[in-house]
């Protein structure tokens, strides 16, 4: 069965974005080997990204490493949008709707994973109880500012149980929510 899993890079305030959606501050945490994040790239089926996410900084963007996770990760894409762009763009699906994205992420995955890609998906798979795990790389960094790993104003406690954590090249906490 087809698991959905948020993963997200995050400072140690828990930001996965700096002010403005800067990315730039990842580039100096992602440069080695990453034993976690290298065998998840080959559980991933498709991707769910938001459009911010999709649109937004890459730290690698004119690189070899441009994309998702460092360029190492290829397959169907879909973007969460309620302004597709006119041209069609290749490997990608614009959706505007949640449940149908996720719905077709799915079956293109298989059995493996749909991996979301930004915070304000992940918040929107969250509050739909569509959300089935959470890795969290944690940067040794403080950003101080921007965007959050979740921003609930108001929102409901969420238990989550630990699966592993890691602490090497950076600590790695892996979640599943409590159903």
């Amino acid at each position: 069965m087809t698991k959905v899993l948020y993963s997200a890079t995050m400072s140690l305030d828990g930001f996965i974005a700096g002010p403005g959606g800067d990315m730039s501050w990842l580039t100096e945490h992602l440069g080695g080997p990453n034993p976690v994040a290298d065998d998840l790239v080959g559980k991933i089926g498709a991707l769910l990204i938001g459009a911010r996410t999709f649109h937004g900084d890459d730290p690698n963007r004119g690189t070899e490493k441009e994309g998702a996770f460092g360029g190492a990760w290829t397959g169907p894409q879909f973007v969460l949008t309620h302004r597709p762009p006119t041209d069609p763009v290749p490997g990608v699906v614009f959706v505007d709707d949640l449940t149908r994205g996720l719905a077709a992420a799915k079956a293109a995955a298989g059995d493996r994973y749909v991996n979301v890609l930004g915070a304000e998906v992940a918040a929107q798979c969250l509050a739909a109880g569509l959300l089935d795990e959470i890795l969290v790389f944690i940067a040794p960094v403080l950003l101080g500012d921007g965007v959050r790993l979740f921003r609930r104003p108001g929102g409901a406690h969420v238990p989550l149980d630990q699966v592993t954590t890691a602490s090497a090249p950076v600590t790695t906490v892996w979640l599943k929510v409590r159903r």
